[in-house]
């Protein structure tokens, strides 16, 4: 699908059609058929098993998934603070929750249990049609990746091994009655229910270079291939022989043979800047991410931009840059301004050249990475979303890079206690920076805090993994406090603009807690400690 986005007609049908009306409802604990269109007279013909395929990503654009919801628990790391004051937002980053949250973060869950749901109606069924079998097998490779990637991300994000895993829901039990599902005793289980199915998706599934534009956004071998890589990263942290696996499957992705490579023309500026941009939307870093434009997809862009985006366009204001952050580059790093926007820094804004200043932000820093796109000339209606309460770009948003299969690559390595040099300088001389001899884990976490800023890479986690998230999130985090806002030449200071969160208590706030109403439906168990 050269854009997934402007099918969402055929896939908000398909989202009622397979999500709710042929077998069983979207949320999980409630799994009653409903509605009167039947399995008899759906699932015959090659557009309805597209159709199918297509529903799996339609949950993906929506603003609790990776608009914004999966990012206020990034948001929690030291390399960012909510930059406007939000009181619901602000609880969440201090650790201060109970699962009721509400849409900001409850969701998040239960969505990702929809394309779960919806990939077993095409697991179930697809296998049975009379359709070509390359259509077939792609159909099949897409579910399984699909369940996977939504497992990743329940799993990491609520599962270990004190309080359990996420409960496991496939084609053999998708139709138990509500309140039978159980939680694994722990996440490892997750990890390699996700591993088997992304290994399934991989055998599936074509290369991306094999799919015409009209295809591309649709999951592909080298996606499956990285994500299998990131798993067995995660898992890791409990059995450090994954790491193994870490090595093997990034090496897969480098030696698939589509040309996944990082985008480096020895101009290390430009290349990261058009890097973050449409321009590189389908180049040779892409591995996978929120396909947008002009009418659908990730707001992310538009929710790191000045609030009210200085006159010309709805810009939210959240998620801005702290200056523990800024400081972590190195000097000569080409990605600093890319970025990070600093008091004075110029930039394009609507064809315009412009310093940058914030009578709004409460860091004294924004996200450049996003920005590309409000640079252009006239951008609205073009690259821009019309509409400033979807505040989209034609950028897609990333979500794995193949810069990052190389800080894997490079960290499985070290961990190992082996040299990650090769892949870890890659990455360094793309930014025009100097090779590391003998890199160290400090210069492996330095480099992922740089190269993966503000992504959904995940800095929060990083941190949970190392064992890093007490000492850290007990200190607190600096911005710059200007005399005069809106000037960008106006002197600074460094104050702390987010309190040491002192509560945080890594025995148990490693994962965070299961929304209240999955608590309520399902009679799981909420993770220790949060009740």
């Amino acid at each position: 699908m050269k854009k997934i986005y402007r099918k969402i007609g055929i896939v908000m049908l398909t989202a009622v059609l397979v999500g709710n009306t042929i077998s069983c409802s979207d949320d999980f604990t409630n799994l009653e058929p409903i509605g009167s269109v039947s399995n008899g007279n759906y699932w015959k013909t090659e557009s309805e098993a597209i159709k199918a395929a297509n529903g799996l990503q339609g949950i993906m654009f929506e603003e609790e998934m990776f608009g914004r919801g999966f990012f206020w628990y990034i948001n929690a790391s030291d390399d960012m603070i909510t930059g406007r004051i939000k009181a619901t937002a602000d609880v969440i980053k201090d650790f201060n929750i109970d699962g009721s949250e509400g849409s900001y973060t409850s969701t998040c869950y239960a969505s990702c249990y929809k394309v779960v749901r919806r990939a077993n109606d095409v697991l179930l069924h697809v296998p049975d049609m009379e359709i070509n079998e390359a259509l077939k097998n792609r159909v099949l490779g897409e579910a399984y990746f699909m369940r996977a990637f939504s497992y990743f991300w329940l799993a990491h994000t609520y599962g270990d091994d004190k309080s359990g895993g996420i409960p496991i829901i496939t084609i053999e039990n998708m139709f138990d009655v509500g309140g039978k599902y159980q939680r694994p005793t722990s996440v490892v289980e997750n990890y390699a229910m996700i591993v088997e199915d992304l290994k399934k998706a991989a055998d599936l599934l074509p290369l991306f270079t094999a799919y015409s534009s009209d295809d591309y956004g649709r999951p592909h071998k080298d996606a499956a291939l990285a994500y299998i890589a990131k798993t067995n990263l995660y898992w890791a942290q409990y059995d450090a022989s994954r790491y193994a696996e870490v090595v093997k499957y990034a090496d897969l992705v480098t030696n698939s043979g589509s040309g996944r490579a990082l985008v480096n023309t020895g101009n290390p500026a430009k290349d990261y800047r058009e890097l973050h941009s449409h321009l590189q939307n389908w180049g040779s870093e892409y591995i996978w991410t929120v396909n947008s434009g002009v009418d659908r997809g990730s707001i992310l862009s538009g929710v790191m931009l000045e609030n009210k985006g200085w006159g010309k366009f709805n810009g939210w204001g959240y998620y801005t840059p702290s200056e523990g952050l800024y400081n972590e580059f190195e000097e000569g790093d080409a990605r600093k301004k890319v970025t990070i926007l600093s008091f004075g820094d110029e930039f394009q804004y609507f064809g315009e050249t412009k310093r940058y200043q914030s009578e709004n932000s409460l860091s004294g820093f924004q996200f450049n990475k996003y920005m590309y796109e409000f640079g252009l000339p006239d951008p609205i209606g073009t690259y821009v979303n019309t509409n400033g309460d979807i505040p989209s770009t034609t950028y897609n948003i990333p979500l794995m890079r193949y810069a990052e299969v190389l800080l894997m690559k490079a960290e499985a390595l070290i961990a190992s206690g082996q040299n990650g040099d090769a892949p870890l300088n890659l990455v360094r001389a793309r930014a025009g920076l100097a090779a590391k001899t003998n890199a160290t884990m400090d210069d492996l976490k330095h480099e992922r805090r740089v190269e993966l800023a503000g992504e959904f890479a995940n800095r929060h986690f990083d941190l949970v993994r190392w064992g890093d998230a007490q000492a850290v999130y007990t200190q607190p985090i600096y911005g710059r406090i200007y005399t005069d806002r809106s000037d960008p030449d106006s002197p600074y200071t460094s104050e702390i603009v987010w309190p040491a969160r002192t509560q945080f208590d890594a025995s148990y706030m490693n994962v965070w807690p299961i929304p209240n109403t999955v608590i309520q439906s399902s009679g799981i168990p909420q993770n220790k400690n949060w009740n």
